[in-house]
Formats: structure tokens, sequence, C-alpha cells
């Protein structure tokens, strides 16, 4: 039914991902493809990296550490930035489109006010590409 998995990952809130990391590792588990995680760094120092080949490292890192933990393929994506907030939603639908995924795991929040005004990073994935969006709360 799918044939590649993407995982958005923002590193820095990692410890608050694990029901959408374990949904798409089950996902991955029944349909025998692979997981590809992806964050979206800027090329400026944070504290996730000094520089884009750290943040690299440290999702590569994450990557195997999630094939380890739950026995699937995987592979990462690092995507590049100037300003990781405003464009995170492109980069990611640059992301889909680049890794071919089919099928885009990835945690979101209960809706509120704001969403009505901006919408979800899920919402604007499933309204720009031809993957399927699994929101996990």
């Amino acid at each position: 039914m799918f044939n590649r998995i993407m995982v958005p990952v923002d590193l820095a809130h990692a410890d608050k991902l694990e029901k959408s990391l374990t949904c798409a590792a089950k996902l991955a588990a029944q349909y025998g493809i692979e997981v590809c995680y992806v964050g979206v760094t800027a090329e400026t120092p944070s504290p996730l990296g000094h520089n884009p080949k750290e943040y690299d490292e440290k999702l590569a890192a994450f990557a195997a550490e999630q094939s380890a933990k739950h026995g699937h393929a995987a592979v990462h994506k690092s995507m590049l930035s100037h300003d990781v907030v405003t464009d995170v939603d492109d980069a990611l639908i640059e992301a889909v489109k680049e890794t071919g995924a089919d099928l885009v795991v990835m945690a979101t929040h209960a809706p509120g006010l704001l969403d009505v005004i901006w919408p979800s990073n899920g919402t604007k994935l499933a309204a720009h590409t031809k993957a399927s969006v699994f929101l996990v709360r």
C-alpha cells in the first residue's frame, strides 16, 4: 500500500515524538518499508549543531537509533533553510518530493484558535503533496 514513510523530526523536541515514531515504525514493519527521518535546519549555528554537517550527523544518529529500537530500515535527510520557522512547510514539501515518500507520519498538536488563521504543517503537506498524511497527537 505504501512504499516509503517520511517522518519529520524536530531534534530539539525528540522526547515528545514517541507516539508518532512508534506509529511510523509499526507501519514500516507492516508494509516492509523504510522510514526516512527528515529534519530542517539553518546554516547558522544552533544548539543542535554548529553547522549543517554536525546537525546531519545528529539526525543520522537519531535515524540509526530508531532503526535499532524498532527493527526497521531507516535513512535520514537534512533540509537546509534560511529561516526554519517560516520555511519549515516548504522544506518538508520539498523533502516529500525528494524522498519519494507516499506517507508522512508526523506529530501534531490539538487544534486551537490560531489554526483557523494559520494552517498546521500537516495540513499544508496534505494540501501540497501527493502523499497521505497521518497526524498523531
